[in-house]
Order: C-alpha cells, then sequence, then structure tokens
C-alpha cells in the first residue's frame, strides 16, 4: 500500500537521464514522484492531482518553463521550484517574480533540492 503521506511531486522535465536520476534519488527519500516531460501534459496533471510541489525544468519543448510556471500560477497555489541551468541572477529573478517559490540551478545537490521539496510541502 502506498504511503499517503508522502510528500508528492510532479517534476516537468524533458532530459529523461536526469528526470530518471533525479526520481530515483527522491522515492529513495520517501516522496512520491511522477515524470512528465511534455510542458502541456505537466500542466494536466498539476491540476488534475493536485501535487505538494511542482518541479519545473525552464527549458522545454514547445512552452517554456516561465509560461508554465504563469500558467500554474495563475490557477493553483502549488509551490513551485525552478531547476534549471539558467543560474545567472536576472534568470532567479525573473523566476522568482514570474510566479516561481524558490529556484535552484543545475547541477544542482540531490540532498539540497530534497531539503527544499520538503520545506514547501509542510
Amino acid at each position: 500500500m502506498p504511503d499517503t503521506s508522502a510528500p508528492t511531486v510532479v517534476y516537468i522535465e524533458d532530459d529523461a537521464k536526469l528526470g530518471r536520476l533525479t526520481v530515483k534519488y527522491l522515492e529513495s527519500h520517501g516522496l512520491a514522484v511522477t515524470l512528465v516531460p511534455d510542458p502541456r501534459e505537466g500542466i494536466a496533471l498539476v491540476l488534475r492531482e493536485r501535487p505538494d510541489v511542482v518541479l519545473l525544468d525552464l527549458m522545454l519543448p514547445g512552452m517554456d518553463g516561465y509560461a508554465v510556471c504563469r500558467e500554474l500560477r495563475s490557477r493553483v497555489d502549488t509551490p513551485i521550484i525552478m531547476v534549471t541551468a539558467r543560474g545567472e541572477e536576472a534568470d532567479r529573478v525573473m523566476g522568482l517574480e514570474g510566479g516561481a517559490d524558490d529556484y535552484i540551478a543545475k547541477p544542482f545537490s540531490s540532498r539540497e533540492l530534497l531539503a527544499r521539496i520538503r520545506a514547501h510541502a509542510r
């Protein structure tokens, strides 16, 4: 029987290898994670499932992470953590001002990402 108290995460990420590794790590620490490579499918899943946290890559096919963030923010209060290779201050500010609750640059520490997810899920 699944642990219904485990924090739930939707991870919108098109890099399959990074996504699988991150999901494996997070699940090994008790989180329930769904990886979605397509931004529109990710939006639909978040709206349907209402996870505790959304992890969101910025560079996605067909729709960038900023647009995904704006769409989600206009419809849900779920914490959004942007996880992206764009680590410059201007990118972080744009992400946070665009509706993200947190921003972590790749490459990131898995332990730090886990801590941030748990903090936002509280």
